[in-house]
């Protein structure tokens, strides 16, 4: 009895393996945006700057929702942060 369920735990954590995989990675792509985005700003060219934060909060929204099927609710709680501070980036660059 107790191996079954030791079993049926490990396979909900090895089912939720990819979805924190593709989570991480989403927060990887979403952290090179940003840099990205700064680097545009810099350049003086806002547009390309504001479609790079738009998908930025795309990321985020993705890596939030992987995060959350994958179980770590904690580390989508924590993404709030930092969708707060896209917020902010794109009040300073004037996005709509």
């Amino acid at each position: 009895m107790v191996g079954g369920l030791s079993l049926l735990a490990l396979s909900n954590a090895v089912l939720a393996l990819p979805a924190c995989l593709d989570a991480q990675s989403k927060v990887d792509e979403a952290s090179a945006l940003r840099f990205q985005a700064r680097q545009e700003a810099r350049l003086g060219n806002h547009d390309r700057a504001c479609d790079t934060l738009d998908e930025v909060g795309d990321r985020y929204d993705d890596a939030r929702d992987a995060f959350e099927r994958c179980g770590e609710g904690v580390v989508a709680i924590d993404l709030r942060s930092e969708l707060r501070g896209l917020r902010i980036a794109k009040k300073i660059n004037r996005c709509d």
